[in-house]
C-alpha cells in the first residue's frame, strides 16, 4: 500500500516518538545502574570521612586553645571561623558514616589507606596524619601567650591545612560524585585561601 504525504508524516512522527521513548528508557536505566551505591568500609568515601573527621577535630582543638591564649581579634576571629567550619563539617562526615552503617573507626587499617598511601606515623605523639600537630606542640600552644601563641598557632594551622588539602584533593579524585566530593573541593578552596591569609598574618608579626 502506497502512503501519501500525510500518512508518511504520521508514520515518521510515530517512529520518532518510539525512538525518543526508547532512548529515554535507556537513559533512565543507565541512570539507575550508575546510581551511587552505599559506600563500603574500604571505599574512598568512607575513608575520607573517617580520616578527615579526626584531622578536623585537632584543628578545632587548636583553635579553641589559641582563643584563650591571645586577645588579638584577628587571630581570635580566624580561630573561631576555623573551629566553627570544621566542627560542622566533621559532624556532616560522621553523620554520613552513621547513615551508611559504617564504623567511625576502622581498627587495623592505617590512616589514608583509601588514598593508596597507608600512612602509619605511629600516633604516639599525636601526629596521626601529615600536617597534624604533635602532643608536644599542642602543649607548647597551651602554655604560650600573646604574640608567641599567635605565631605558633598560625604556623601549626598552616601545616595542618596543607595536610588537609592533600587529603581533600584525594577525595576529589577518588570519591563518588556528589555532596561529599563537593565538600572536599570546598575544603581545598577554603583552606588554600586561609593559608594565604595566615601567611600575611605571620608576615605582619615578623614571623
Amino acid at each position: 500500500m502506497k502512503l501519501n504525504r500525510t500518512q508518511w508524516a504520521s508514520v515518521t512522527a510515530v517512529v520518532l516518538a518510539l525512538l525518543f521513548a526508547g532512548g529515554a528508557v535507556t537513559v533512565a536505566s543507565a541512570d539507575r545502574d550508575d546510581a551511587p551505591k552505599t559506600p563500603t568500609a574500604e571505599s574512598a568515601d568512607a575513608g575520607f570521612a573517617r580520616d578527615m573527621a579526626v584531622h578536623h577535630q585537632q584543628a578545632v582543638e587548636m583553635s579553641f586553645i589559641v582563643r584563650d591564649r591571645t586577645t588579638d581579634e584577628d587571630v581570635r576571629r580566624l580561630a573561631y571561623d576555623i573551629a566553627n567550619t570544621q566542627a560542622n563539617q566533621r559532624g556532616m562526615m560522621l553523620g554520613w558514616l552513621d547513615m551508611w552503617g559504617l564504623p567511625k573507626v576502622q581498627s587495623g587499617v592505617a590512616p589514608m589507606t583509601w588514598m593508596g598511601m597507608g600512612v602509619d606515623m605511629g600516633g604516639e605523639d599525636g601526629e596521626l596524619m601529615p600536617g597534624m600537630a604533635t602532643r608536644a606542640e599542642l602543649d607548647q600552644l597551651r602554655t604560650a601567650s600573646g604574640r608567641a601563641a599567635e605565631v605558633l598557632y598560625l604556623k601549626l594551622m598552616t601545616e595542618h591545612h596543607k595536610g588537609g588539602i592533600h587529603m581533600a584533593q584525594g577525595c576529589v579524585e577518588r570519591c563518588v560524585p556528589g555532596v561529599e566530593r563537593d565538600l572536599a573541593q570546598g575544603m581545598v578552596d577554603a583552606q588554600e585561601s586561609e593559608i594565604k591569609l595566615m601567611a600575611d598574618m605571620l608576615k605582619a608579626r615578623g614571623a
